[in-house]
């Protein structure tokens, strides 16, 4: 499912990398149940390199409030780093998912 948005309403995208000890603790369905809990749609998956890269489109808000969750991170993660970007969205709708390792 494709959502057309305008940039101009308040949507945003958010590109980030997150690094640090992010790999097997937990972290990707951490960052999906808070982006889902935000009713922000995108993705996250695992890099081969380490770290954990992210992409969510919603309210610019909501996207800053997601971009603190992605710096503190779950229980166990301790996040040294996460660079960013903030985009134009691409109308990706749809729940929030964890992807495939790229």
């Amino acid at each position: 499912m494709v959502c057309e948005v305008a940039a101009g309403d308040g949507h945003r995208r958010l590109e980030a990398k997150v690094h640090g000890r992010v790999q097997g603790v937990g972290f990707r369905y951490f960052v999906q149940l808070e982006a889902r809990r935000l009713g922000l749609s995108g993705w996250v998956r695992n890099l081969r390199g380490g770290g954990v890269q992210v992409a969510a489109e919603g309210g610019e808000e909501d996207l800053q409030t997601f971009l603190q969750i992605l710096r503190k991170g779950p229980p166990m993660a301790w996040v040294e780093r996460v660079d960013y970007d903030w985009k134009d969205p691409k109308g990706e709708g749809g729940p929030f998912d964890v992807t495939f390792t790229v």
